[in-house]
């Protein structure tokens, strides 16, 4: 078989692609634009948690988002590792995040206001990831299957972690469940937003199922968090912000109302709460530390002279 003919049986036999394996040009600029966007989100989801890490209430819950945080540069390390066996560099990738050619996931262009957002974004939002990220260990390329393995396992103690912090939230007084309900409240619509537009309106969603990039749908997914998360949230005793919300005995699942996507848009094309002070912080991030990269290259440049 040629290499278009040996890709399609690979793909129908639900055998991975791998680095040195002809593929299609389309498919490899899906993967690119996928991973990548992937792990600009891990990196630049550091920041609204980060920015917590001095103000975090105990000595032992700093020392826990401080290792997620790191988890979390880590899961970018890995997949911008995968983008690479694509023949595109690390420094194409950033470049390309740096002039607003290349996107983020739009949960992190909203603020964290209060410690309870930090128990929210782990419930939520790593809660979201995680319910995307398992399907994602049988996408058909095999370094980003192989990748998201481990950050699958992280990203559930990340999620562990969130909604313990809601749980003594909604165990103390009833200022602080008050503020967990805060957080619930502006972080469920944008924790739903995080699957993408609905099915039919994804440009790329039917392609990337037929070629097992994705595995389930935009929709399905969505389905899934919102059947997992509800009851978590009546464990706590706190009220989902969504008046449609009703578990349906004849779907099995629960009905939800419609999110603003006028809203989701608006975020993504760069107009959310907080998409300019991101771009800011990771730009200025990115000069402060020319001189380590510099460093570095030369130090390695030095041993391998040393070694010729």
């Amino acid at each position: 078989m040629d290499g278009p003919e040996r890709f399609e049986a690979a793909i129908a036999a639900d055998e991975k692609i791998e680095p040195g394996d002809w593929m299609p040009e389309g498919y490899r600029q899906t993967l690119i634009r996928q991973i990548a966007q992937h792990a600009h989100s891990e990196v630049i989801g550091m920041q609204p948690e980060g920015n917590w890490i001095t103000r975090a209430p105990t000595l032992k819950r700093k020392a826990i988002l401080i290792a997620k945080v790191q988890d979390e540069a880590g899961h970018g390390l890995y997949l911008y590792s995968a983008a690479e066996t694509l023949g595109v560099s690390r420094d194409e990738l950033v470049r390309l995040l740096h002039e607003g050619k290349q996107k983020y996931s739009s949960i992190f262009n909203y603020p964290t206001l209060t410690w309870a957002d930090i128990g929210a974004i782990g419930w939520l939002v790593d809660g979201a990831a995680i319910t995307n990220q398992v399907a994602l260990t049988r996408t058909s390329y095999g370094p980003y299957a192989r990748a998201m393995v481990r950050i699958c396992k992280e990203e559930s103690f990340h999620q562990r972690q969130g909604y313990e912090i809601m749980l003594a939230l909604c165990r103390g007084t009833p200022e602080q469940k008050a503020m967990a309900q805060d957080a619930l409240d502006r972080y469920w619509w944008p924790a739903l937003m995080m699957f993408g537009p609905h099915d039919s309106e994804s440009v790329h969603s039917e392609q990337s199922m037929k070629w097992k990039i994705k595995r389930v749908s935009n929709d399905e997914l969505r389905q899934q968090f919102v059947d997992a998360t509800v009851p978590q949230a009546e464990y706590l005793g706190l009220t989902i912000p969504d008046p449609d919300l009703k578990w349906n005995p004849e779907r099995g699942h629960y009905d939800f109302g419609e999110i603003d996507w006028d809203e989701f848009w608006r975020v993504v094309k760069g107009d959310g709460p907080m998409n300019r002070e991101r771009m800011a912080h990771k730009l200025a991030a990115w000069e402060n530390g020319a001189w380590v990269r510099e460093a570095a290259v030369a130090y390695a440049n030095k041993r391998a002279a040393r070694s010729a």
